[in-house]
């Protein structure tokens, strides 16, 4: 307990007082009777010194002034590092630091939070692996970039779905091309890949149509059947079911809802939300944590240099955890 810097004590300990006592009850607070702050300063500083200081350092009491019924003590413990402690009037109960209760329910959660999920718990023959994005997302483009190549390797053993989220953070050209990449991969499947690989260059949505060698006429009726039928233009157009100042897009909602989706991108494998990094490897590894029994395309080296967020196939992005949305 004898440290330079005694008042990093743990919660349990600012909780109940150095003597053992329980915490002072307002109305006892209101009982006690008051001594002076010069004895207060006096008798603290040397119950201080004595008891939670380390040998040759020392602390010296600046301030003492009343608080919340209180005396609230401003503490030098050296170099010029000073805390705030609390004693009760009659200088019996001590509190080492005080407590700002909401900073410390944000330090229980996070420490209660579950751990995220980087390995797929519930095992399937062949994977159903759903990623949620918004098209024009940096950081649902970058995890696209890191999955192209897992998908090349893995084929048909997955049974991969790209879905978008329930609402577009990036305008009206967003839902438009959320109902592209939808078409294509309803009537085309096998060329989304190359749809993809051309899109996530520089977003040349034209161009791209064209390189991949997707139908005119079929993507050109999916788009307007699938339009219609969500409401997605007339819904902007009109401001239904926007969320906030971001346009609603229901192709999806069902699926976001069933999986608390709140942001692109979301990784849902077998139904599990799952953390992975978005480099090829990663995402690899993790996916193929997901089969009951892994093929030989699972020990496969893939690049494990993250892709930079946005358009563009540069590797000098990072791993971090950053998302469009809440």
């Amino acid at each position: 307990m004898k440290k330079a810097i005694v008042f990093s004590l743990s919660v349990l300990a600012v909780l109940f007082v150095i003597t053992g006592c329980s915490l002072v009850k307002k109305s006892e607070v209101q009982k006690i009777t008051a001594v002076s702050t010069d004895q207060i300063k006096t008798k603290t500083e040397q119950f201080i010194n004595d008891n939670l200081m380390a040998q040759g350092s020392k602390a010296t009491i600046e301030k003492v002034e009343e608080a919340d019924g209180l005396y609230k003590l401003t503490v030098n413990i050296g170099n010029d590092q000073k805390v705030e402690s609390y004693i009760t009037k009659d200088g019996k109960t001590f509190f080492p630091e005080a407590i700002i209760i909401k900073e410390a329910e944000k330090k229980t959660a996070a420490a209660n939070k579950p751990a995220e999920i980087t390995e797929v718990t519930k095992k399937n023959a062949k994977p159903e692996v759903e990623l949620f994005v918004m098209s024009y997302c940096p950081y649902g483009t970058q995890i696209e970039k890191g999955m192209l190549p897992v998908l090349e390797t893995l084929g048909n053993k997955i049974d991969f779905k790209l879905k978008f989220c329930d609402y577009a953070m990036h305008e009206k050209k967003e839902l438009d091309e959320n109902l592209i990449q939808y078409c294509i991969q309803k009537e085309e499947p096998t060329k989304l890949s190359a749809y993809l690989t051309c899109f996530l260059e520089d977003g040349k949505s034209d161009e791209c149509l064209k390189t991949a060698k997707v139908s005119a006429t079929k993507l050109k009726a999916c788009v307007k059947a699938t339009d219609t039928k969500y409401k997605v233009t007339s819904n902007y157009e009109k401001k239904v079911g926007w969320q906030g100042n971001f346009p609603g897009f229901d192709v999806n909602k069902e699926d976001n809802a069933k999986y608390g989706v709140q942001g692109s991108p979301t990784l849902i494998i077998n139904g599990e939300n799952i953390s992975s990094g978005r480099d090829a490897s990663s995402l690899l590894k993790t996916i193929c944590s997901a089969f009951t029994t892994q093929p030989a395309e699972c020990s496969k080296q893939l690049s494990a240099e993250a892709p930079a967020p946005g358009f563009g196939f540069s590797n000098n992005g990072t791993n971090i955890n950053a998302s469009c949305g809440n």
